[in-house]
């Protein structure tokens, strides 16, 4: 099976930063920068590094001679410029484009152009924070896909005692018990950190402390950290987290699935 093919246009802090990562599994990249000093740093990590003007057409189809798979675009302080990459990418038939924006609008306008995602990563990070901020019992988030999470969850007290049989936490709240990080296991005055989870197993009883890691819907997880957290609700005062957070945020994540050669 042929590698995949990256090419990295732009060297602000987010190309950088995705060059870098997939520099670690791969060196099948081709990154382009103005700033012959940020190329000049990056050499050797890539294939192929090249210092070209984004606006020059002509230079843009001497860089892009071979396939790419795999593009991010993020030039710094030329939305113009951006733009017109994204489009040219587009229309030589690159399959997943990769930009970023700091606007909505910006967002919407790099989307006509032909992007295929455009990260803000002061909104991406805030969906990542915002909800361990609302609740006490979710300790950690993680969005996998648009419709999918991943989160550690204080147990329930309610559920203690329970197997995971009894709990019946697939119908009754519509999220999957993935493994679980037994009571005890954190340093003490550091519950909620640095535990190992194990697998979950059929006879399994839940104890008070005991951290879940769950998966499901935005809301349904949502919801269920709630029901773990309802010791914090004062006299129904709080709003309700699921409702929050579904206005808050819509998360497309972003997965690489590139492997080194």
């Amino acid at each position: 099976m042929a590698m995949k093919q990256y090419a990295v246009i732009g060297l602000g802090a987010f190309g950088m930063t995705m060059l870098e990562k997939i520099a670690e599994v791969t060196d099948q990249i081709l990154a382009a920068d103005p700033d012959p000093v940020r190329i000049e740093k990056i050499k050797e990590l890539v294939l192929t590094a090249f210092v070209f003007d984004p606006l020059d057409e002509e230079a843009f189809h001497r860089v892009f001679q071979e396939p790419v798979d795999v593009a991010v675009v993020d030039i710094e302080m030329q939305s113009e410029a951006t733009l017109l990459v994204v489009h040219r990418l587009k229309k030589l038939g690159v399959p997943e484009i990769i930009a970023r924006s700091d606007s909505e609008e910006y967002e919407e306008l790099l989307r006509l152009a032909g992007a295929t995602r455009v990260v803000n990563a002061a909104k991406e990070a805030a969906s990542r924070i915002a909800p361990l901020v609302l609740s006490r019992s979710l300790l950690n988030y993680m969005p996998i896909s648009e419709h999918l999470v991943m989160a550690e969850v204080l147990l329930p007290s309610f559920l203690a005692g329970r197997t995971v049989i009894e709990a019946n936490l697939r119908s009754r709240y519509h999220v999957n018990v993935v493994a679980v990080r037994p009571a005890g296991d954190a340093p003490a005055g550091d519950e909620d950190r640095n535990g190992v989870f194990i697998d979950i197993t059929t006879d399994y009883r839940f104890r008070v402390g005991d951290v879940l890691l769950v998966t499901g819907s935005e809301s349904d997880v949502f919801a269920f950290s709630g029901r773990a957290g309802e010791n914090e609700r004062r006299s129904g005062k709080r709003k309700n987290l699921t409702s929050v957070m579904t206005q808050l945020f819509t998360l497309k994540p972003f997965h690489n699935s590139s492997r080194k050669r």
